[in-house]
């Protein structure tokens, strides 16, 4: 059987652990991967992330998705650029994304914070195909799950970040052999509803208006308080108040 070749697109330390496990099974499952594309993340020391990695496995990288080779896969797992079209015609059997959250309901970004503040009992992680629209292609795998009461974002990402790296590995091999039954997003969007979110929301989603009830804010905090990011806060006088939190 003729090798595979995989064109891998990511980031953040999801990424990172994605990749380095795609490197221990290419033999195993008989594929190559022939390149990566990614970004320098603080998470894994600046440029000593997902580059030293495929460095030190003589993967090439490319800086630019108008540099991709031709490949069979393009599997993009926190890619920080929307590919166009001829991008996405590099892949000669398909091109697809893991993305940490349910779909329809949450394309784009912090999924996390506006499933909290929707009060959200459910939420997932989904594989799909990628067209040049966010998060909009067919889904080919996705896991769901419930939401724990009182939920912390932090919790919520934890909980869909080891949901997300499991589903990447238990549904490779299907995802490699073509066994899988793309579903049109369109098809679910009556029952789940569909959203689209961006990263610049985050500024004003951390802004606690002092006049909510007592459940809004304590919502509203729980959604926003990610460690290593700018706390959620009130204004008075025209000053930032942040609020500390222990959870």
């Amino acid at each position: 059987m003729v090798s595979k070749s995989i064109l891998f697109l990511g980031s953040k330390p999801v990424g990172y652990e994605c990749l380095a496990w795609l490197i221990q099974q290419q033999d195993a499952l008989n594929f190559e991967i022939s390149g990566i594309l990614t970004q320098a993340r603080k998470e894994f020391g600046g440029l000593s992330d997902l580059n030293e990695l495929a460095q030190e496995n003589a993967i090439p990288v490319f800086n630019d998705p108008d540099a991709m080779p031709e490949c069979d896969i393009i599997y993009s797992v926190q890619y920080h650029k929307i590919l166009k079209q001829e991008h996405i015609d590099k892949a000669r059997l398909m091109a697809v994304n893991l993305h940490m959250a349910p779909l329809p309901e949450y394309r784009g970004s912090n999924q996390f914070s506006f499933a909290i503040i929707d009060e959200k009992k459910e939420f997932g992680t989904s594989i799909h195909k990628i067209d040049p629209r966010i998060d909009h292609g067919d889904i080919l795998f996705q896991q769901r799950y419930p939401i724990p009461d009182n939920c912390w974002v932090e919790h919520l990402y934890t909980l869909t970040y080891n949901a997300s790296v499991k589903l990447f590995k238990d549904t490779l091999p299907a995802l490699l052999d073509g066994r899988c039954q793309p579903v049109p997003q369109g098809k679910l969007e009556a029952k789940y509803g569909t959203s689209l979110h961006y990263r610049n929301e985050m500024d004003s989603l951390k802004i606690i208006d002092l006049d909510w009830d007592k459940e809004k804010t304590e919502r509203y905090i729980r959604a926003t308080s990610m460690p290593g990011f700018e706390p959620p806060y009130c204004i008075i006088d025209g000053r930032k108040i942040y609020f500390s939190t222990k959870h």
